[in-house]
């Protein structure tokens, strides 16, 4: 399904940004430069029984909110679906819905798994893995590389971190594509709300395992730690866990997935990464900056505060708008053009402030990975077949990328597939 450009309605209240449907057939950027020009804080007038909410758009009120975890708090939701359905089960147990003590606490606890120093034996086996789904893909040359190549990387990365088996893995990844997102717009309310309890279920099984016999995994770490001398108890340990095998799944993937496309629509970066003419590191980031598959994220306002002459109340919904903050223009020059060698490119697909990624590291090896492994193993790809949008209000991406690969065959005669590198 192929997006096409919105024309901007005299009245811009009938675009309903609560609607998955408003974001899967139509591209949104003139509707974004639009708010970010004329109505940088705009309410969002409330859908059926839900309420409004405010929309901030311009990149620098969207870092200061992020920020700003006094006048503004995650623990009554942080997406569109938790925030106007009145709040989250989880705030004050899950690192996303928490503030104050309870979130420093937590975060310092996870951190220890975190950290570049822990990540680096994780970070080796994603090159290895990566490598050879890629060298795989190239061989048989024609892959949905959705399904075969980028939905195996972040998802087993973050499974070995939780120590999830790996006969578990594809399961976790059905419910994982539901719980925030859907491959069918027909999918309910009810399906995405059983998901994520399927989900919430299992690792409350994998947790009493850890519990019983510790091992090196980030569960068995939670299992063992305390906040403010006081053990976590098991809806703690459970929820965090479903926050990160979510959380570790979603932004790499869909980046990884839109990467490709996006190189079949530029070419001449596809050539500058393929030839070596511009880094890996600034390819990733750029790769990053353009995907923003997290659209948004909110906050829900504890006391009046104002903004661009405007009063939001307390209690009040504040959307922010991460895919409007990495295309202004005040920040990044010519924001629509997809530039490898972009520099300076401090986008926030990972957010900002207190609640910024704790796996942004993670993600960054991954599509790092995943872009050198393409520039080596292949020459160039070509999509085959109609890519598929998700259905989500809250994520943008596709779930489905036929391709066609032509593959460096110099690169992959000298690849061992039993060390994964080239001999």
């Amino acid at each position: 399904m192929t997006a096409h450009t919105l024309p901007i309605p005299d009245d811009i209240s009938t675009i309903n940004l609560t609607d998955p449907r408003t974001y899967e057939v139509n591209d949104l950027s003139e509707y974004w430069r639009q708010l970010r020009t004329t109505r940088p804080l705009y309410w969002h007038p409330p859908v059926g029984d839900a309420p409004g909410f405010w929309v901030v758009s311009r990149y620098a009120d969207v870092m200061a909110l992020y920020k700003d975890n006094k006048k503004l708090t995650s623990e009554k939701g942080n997406v569109l679906v938790t925030l106007l359905a009145g709040g989250d089960s989880a705030a004050g147990k899950m690192l996303a819905v928490t503030d104050g003590a309870m979130h420093r606490g937590l975060r310092n606890v996870l951190l220890k798994s975190f950290s570049p120093q822990a990540l680096k034996p994780i970070v080796d086996q994603i090159r290895v893995n990566t490598t050879r789904l890629v060298v795989d893909a190239a061989r048989r040359g024609e892959c949905d590389f959705a399904a075969d190549v980028a939905e195996q990387i972040p998802l087993n990365t973050i499974s070995d971190l939780l120590g999830v088996p790996t006969a578990d893995r594809e399961f976790l990844l059905k419910l994982n594509k539901s719980a925030l997102s859907s491959e069918d717009a027909d999918q309910s309310a009810t399906d995405a709300w059983l998901a994520r309890n399927e989900i919430l279920l299992y690792f409350s099984e994998l947790v009493a395992e850890r519990r019983a016999k510790p091992t090196e995994d980030v569960i068995s770490v939670l299992a063992n730690s305390t906040v403010d001398g006081k053990p976590l108890t098991e809806e703690v340990i459970v929820l965090n866990c479903y926050s990160l095998i979510l959380g570790g799944d979603e932004t790499s993937r869909l980046s990884m997935i839109d990467s490709v496309q996006t190189f079949t629509q530029y070419p001449d970066q596809w050539e500058l990464l393929r030839d070596g003419k511009v880094t890996l590191e600034s390819a990733t980031e750029e790769v990053l900056r353009w995907a923003t598959p997290a659209m948004h994220f909110g906050r829900r306002a504890v006391t009046d505060m104002e903004l661009h002459g405007q009063v939001i109340a307390a209690g009040d919904v504040v959307t922010l708008w991460n895919n409007s903050a990495n295309r202004d223009e005040e920040v990044f020059a010519d924001p629509y053009v997809f530039d490898l060698n972009r520099s300076p490119n401090k986008h926030i697909t990972f957010g900002y402030g207190p609640h910024f990624c704790l796996g942004a590291y993670l993600g960054r090896a991954e599509v790092h990975a995943l872009l050198d492994a393409l520039r080596t193993y292949t020459t160039g790809f070509e999509i085959t077949g109609e890519p598929q949008r998700i259905h989500s209000n809250f994520l943008t991406g596709l779930s489905r990328l036929p391709v066609r690969i032509q593959p460096n065959e110099a690169a992959i005669s000298a690849y061992d597939s039993d060390t994964g590198v080239r001999s």
